[in-house]
């Protein structure tokens, strides 16, 4: 800081006026205008106080425009990194549509292939398992006529055995009338 002028001279006088000694007046003098040095700001400490708080301000004034500036630029880089991002959530949103609209398209060829290839299948084996009973019945037709036959066979041997019997019984009787 500058000096402050302070008329030592004149405090002295005054304060031996007051009833202070020479000396302690000049100490005392001596003290005020080193405390006024240290401590009191002049005109010119002051005008360049208020020219450097003028500096600052309009520098902070420049840092704070910037501030805004670059604000705005990166407020403009959000909106076009939002536009640019939603942008491409419909393209991804309209892909994922026809992706799943060929997956669905897809999986209704491959269930009208699987529903026809059941029903060739089922139609086989039902046209096999009418072929089968007509085989069984067949079967069942020939064994019955062959069981005819058999029991046919087997009755006309009984009458024969019977005939027999019959003839026999007729001769024994016929041989104990004679003998009797």
């Amino acid at each position: 800081m500058s000096a402050v002028a302070f008329d030592t001279l004149k405090f002295a006088k005054r304060l031996k006026e007051a009833g202070f000694s020479e000396q302690q007046a000049e100490a005392l003098a001596e003290a005020e205008a080193e405390l006024f040095e240290a401590h009191l700001a002049s005109k010119q400490d002051i005008l360049n106080l208020e020219r450097q708080i003028e500096d600052t301000r309009a520098e902070l004034k420049r840092d704070l425009a910037e501030v805004h500036r670059r604000i705005e630029e990166v407020q403009a880089e959000l909106k076009h990194d939002i536009a640019e991002t939603q942008r491409r959530i419909e393209e991804i949103r309209a892909e994922l549509k026809r992706e799943i609209e060929e997956v669905r398209a897809e999986l209704k060829r491959e269930i009208e292939e699987v529903r026809a290839e059941l029903k060739r299948e089922i139609e086989a084996v039902r046209t096999e398992l009418k072929h089968d009973i007509a085989e069984v019945h067949r079967r069942i037709e020939e064994v019955r006529a062959e069981l005819k036959h058999d029991l046919q066979d087997l009755e006309y041997r009984m009458v024969i055995k019977l005939g027999a019997m019959l003839v026999v019984a007729v001769g024994v009787v016929a041989a104990l009338v004679k003998l009797l």
